[in-house]
């Protein structure tokens, strides 16, 4: 005899049939009396997406999505400065443009004529105090340690200007401070100049 409440031809222990549920009992997992079918245990299931259609930022069971790349640095999209073909191809091999780098020479050149000067500062104050020979030594001693520092920003000066105004083709780098160069050639001369007029100076107060 067959069920009336069930079309014929159908078998009601066939696997993904929709399946009655007992009266007063709802089956597992099923809507309104029918069998829906249910996640793995081991299987998330996947997220709606999100308002206006738009998808998620992330998706349970597997954490936030990764984010974008961020865009390049400026200095990244730089112009080619040569272009050199490959002979038989058509490809070449192109020579980025490189920043230009402040000469480390420059930089040494100032920094050693302000010392000078420190010392040269130091060598006039022993002079004016000093009134005897010992004076004269003491100044003589920061005269030598002077005139060396402010030789030493002369040459750096010099070889820095050289390095700046040396051309190189490309790819090589191109250095700046010109400005910081010719500084540390003044600073490094008046370093000398002063030391040698405070030894100077020295030499007339012990006499006097």
């Amino acid at each position: 005899m067959t069920d009336p409440a069930r079309p014929q031809g159908t078998d009601p222990t066939a696997p993904g049939r929709p399946q009655a549920a007992p009266e007063g009992e709802p089956l597992a997992g099923s809507l309104s009396g029918w069998a829906v079918p249910t996640p793995h245990p081991g299987v998330a299931p996947p997220a709606p997406p999100g308002p206006g259609g738009t998808p998620p930022t992330s998706t349970p069971g597997w954490g936030p999505l990764p984010a974008a790349p961020p865009p390049p640095p400026r200095d990244a999209l730089r112009r080619p400065s040569r272009v050199d073909a490959v002979p038989g191809t058509q490809f070449g091999v192109v020579y980025l443009d490189v920043p230009a780098v402040t000469s480390g020479l420059a930089v040494g050149a100032l920094v050693a004529g302000v010392v000078s000067i420190l010392v040269s500062l130091l060598v006039l104050c022993v002079g004016v105090t000093g009134a005897d020979w010992d004076g004269v030594w003491a100044a003589g001693a920061f005269t030598v340690l002077g005139a060396l520092s402010g030789a030493g920003a002369v040459g750096a000066g010099l070889l820095g200007l050289r390095q700046i105004h040396r051309p190189l083709p490309p790819p090589a780098v191109r250095f700046t401070g010109r400005g910081l160069a010719w500084a540390g050639v003044g600073c490094g001369g008046a370093g000398m100049l002063f030391s040698l007029a405070g030894l100077g100076l020295a030499l007339l107060v012990a006499l006097a």
